[in-house]
């Protein structure tokens, strides 16, 4: 298959804004002439970590925290922005202090992702994390986030739990399975 050419942009605009997000119209001409208009999440130039947390245990821990998308309590490995000056890694280390009050001294760098690459350019970094200490960190969340500890044994039902469902959690614990098995 031949390599194409991405197609030419002939202009960006924000055509809509809230607190948090910005939508972005781009106006595109590809190779063989065509013209369209595509919109998308303006690129807020901040990338995110996920990371699987391993205890000495043999134990996932997992968070249950309030996700406004769907309205009810979703359950997931814990996650976060990186902060502007900080590697991935440092953020994988920071977001489990604040979301589960424990540090990680081994990471193990599983893959990067895009959401929906269409739409978002922010990439996430998932992580194994093991040999967990106990620190605690303040974070920004709203209330105290449920720490739920899962056999790595029976890893696999997750992936049938109803509560369980977010793509870039399925995404991480099947990554994971395949380096920890």
């Amino acid at each position: 298959m031949a390599k194409r050419t991405p197609p030419e942009i002939l202009d960006k605009q924000t055509v809509a804004k809230s607190r948090l997000f910005a939508i972005e119209a781009l106006d595109l001409r590809f190779s063989n002439g065509e013209e369209r208009t595509y919109e998308r999440m303006k690129p807020s130039g901040r990338n995110a970590v996920m990371m699987v947390p391993i205890t000495a245990q043999g134990d996932i821990l997992l968070v249950r925290e309030y996700a406004a998308g769907t309205e009810r309590y979703e359950l997931g490995f814990p996650k976060g922005l990186i902060d502007p000056g900080e590697t991935p890694e440092q953020a994988a280390v920071r977001e489990l202090k604040e979301e589960i009050g424990q540090g990680a001294h081994k990471l193990t760098p599983l893959k990067e992702v895009i959401l929906a690459p269409s739409y978002f350019s922010s990439k996430m970094t998932l992580f194994i994390a093991e040999d967990l200490y106990s620190e605690k960190l303040e974070g920004d969340e709203p209330e105290p986030l449920d720490v739920v500890r899962w056999p790595l044994a029976q890893a696999e039902e997750l992936l049938t739990h109803l509560d369980f469902s977010e793509a870039r959690s399925i995404t991480a614990l099947l990554l994971a399975l395949r380096i920890l098995k």
